[in-house]
């Protein structure tokens, strides 16, 4: 079975998603001009806003989460696993090379990221006072499609609120185990019942816990790789030059070929980042905000802090360790093993301690994506009460007990599906991003600090946007 799904995945990675992916990313690109590089300064300046924008009804206004919660949400999904196992897992099977694929993903998918949050922001939806949306939302409301919606609704739901979660706890006993020698097992026990605990508390605890974990382990591990790359900082040019060099065939490091290079670091770039394969949408559509764009930039820089600088450190770690030449393993052991070369036996427990933080705050937010599209298919509280116990529990444990190489195909598998689902959506709806952007813009230029949209700003689509009055 396990051979099966891997022969199923590079047909699909190697004929399809690649050319989808970087296809959409460079047209998104070029019609947004550029937005992910030249509104950087604006991105910042918006996260700094942690307060929930009060336009869209101000009594309702403790019942929402603020931009800067619904960014710390998604990127508590895309910090963790993928950067500290996935790259590991990119370079041991595709060489350095792969390092410099995930970066163009990350420049290029940047502005997909841009593209379906602020989709997801425009056709939210009211639900028990909390703005509820996300590509299942949009696809129903912009394209009129209700079996694409549910059929997306459908994979997000396998794919992030299952697989995805047996992937992050797979991840944290491995470290664990590395670490202190514990039984994953039992770890994976005890992460289930901390999880179900969370996930039962609805969205504002879970951002309110996604906040603090990503906050704390984010800075500590930057801080750890900031150490590391100083100490080393003679041997930058040559990571650089044995990366630009893999990416492109020169050499044959570790599996090399641009082939193999490009197709790990674009894979696991998306594993990471997630941008374009309709995740973070689901959250940066609960953000109370007064201009669709706002997430949608938000969302952008969301991508630039994963992969552009969590990834690369946890890269420039294993590069300059040289472990990655004979790997005797892959994942997070092998994180591991190059933190240990370089900073002694604390190495090892220090990744374990930042990916168990990181993982469970996976955990909690891929719950959440899974939530939103449940209560999209069903108003069904008992549906949503097996989904939760599922998600947080039983996959938790199926994923401390299964092997490295089964999560991972499994969570390869409904990626793609997932992702070609959402980029046909963007595709066709992105349009409408285009002229929210264009009347950002425009608003700016006219001195509005603040830009707000209304409905009636698209009047042809009107009637299919519910908030925004």
């Amino acid at each position: 079975m396990n051979e099966l799904i891997t022969a199923i995945n590079d047909i699909i990675w190697s004929y399809v998603l690649v050319v989808a992916l970087v296809g959409c990313g460079l047209w998104f690109t070029w019609r947004t001009r550029f937005a992910q590089f030249r509104m950087v300064g604006e991105m910042l300046r918006l996260l700094t806003d942690s307060v929930a924008d009060t336009v869209e009804g101000s009594k309702d206004k403790k019942h929402h989460i603020s931009s800067f919660q619904a960014f710390a949400v998604s990127v508590a999904t895309r910090v963790g696993t993928g950067n500290l196992a996935g790259v590991a897992l990119a370079i041991a099977i595709g060489g350095p090379g792969a390092v410099f694929w995930m970066w163009i993903i990350a420049l290029i998918g940047s502005a997909t990221a841009f593209v379906e949050s602020t989709l997801a922001q425009l056709y939210k939806q009211k639900h028990n006072f909390l703005f509820i949306g996300g590509p299942a939302y949009y696809i129903q409301k912009g394209l009129k499609q209700r079996w694409m919606a549910v059929l997306f609704a459908i994979l997000i739901t396998l794919q992030f609120g299952l697989s995805n979660n047996s992937i992050q706890a797979n991840t944290i006993c491995s470290a664990l185990q590395e670490a202190f020698g514990w039984e994953p097992a039992w770890v994976g026990c005890i992460i289930a019942a901390m999880a179900l605990i969370i996930v039962f508390g609805g969205i504002q605890r879970i951002a309110m816990v996604s906040s603090v974990l990503v906050t704390i382990m984010a800075v500590g591990y930057l801080i750890l790789a900031l150490v590391i790359i100083i100490m080393n900082i003679h041997l930058i040019p040559h990571v650089f030059k044995v990366i630009v060099l893999d990416a492109f065939g020169f050499t044959q490091i570790a599996g090399g070929g641009i082939g193999a290079a490009m197709m790990n670091g674009i894979k696991r770039g998306l594993f990471s980042n997630e941008a374009g394969e309709g995740s973070a949408p689901n959250v940066a559509a609960v953000a109370s905000t007064s201009h669709p764009v706002k997430q949608g930039l938000i969302q952008a820089l969301g991508v630039f802090t994963d992969t552009l600088m969590v990834c690369s450190c946890t890269a420039f770690i294993i590069l300059i360790s040289g472990l990655y030449q004979t790997p005797t393993s892959n994942g997070i052991a092998l994180t591991q093993s190059a933190l240990q070369s370089e900073v002694g036996n604390i190495g090892p427990i220090f990744v374990a301690i930042a990916i168990f933080l990181f993982a469970f705050s996976s955990i909690i937010g891929n719950y959440y994506y899974g939530e939103a599209n449940i209560r999209f298919i069903t108003p069904s509280n008992t549906v949503l009460t097996v989904y939760r116990i599922c998600s947080a529990g039983l996959m938790v444990i199926f994923g401390a007990l299964a092997s490295f190489e089964l999560v991972w195909n499994l969570v390869d598998f409904f990626m793609a599906l997932l992702t070609a689902c959402n980029l046909v959506a963007i595709a066709l709806l992105g349009r409408y991003a285009f002229r929210l952007l264009d009347d950002y813009r425009q608003q700016k230029r006219n001195g509005i600090k603040e830009p707000v949209f209304h409905r009636s700003m698209l009047p042809e689509i009107e009637n299919d946007i519910d908030c925004w009055e």
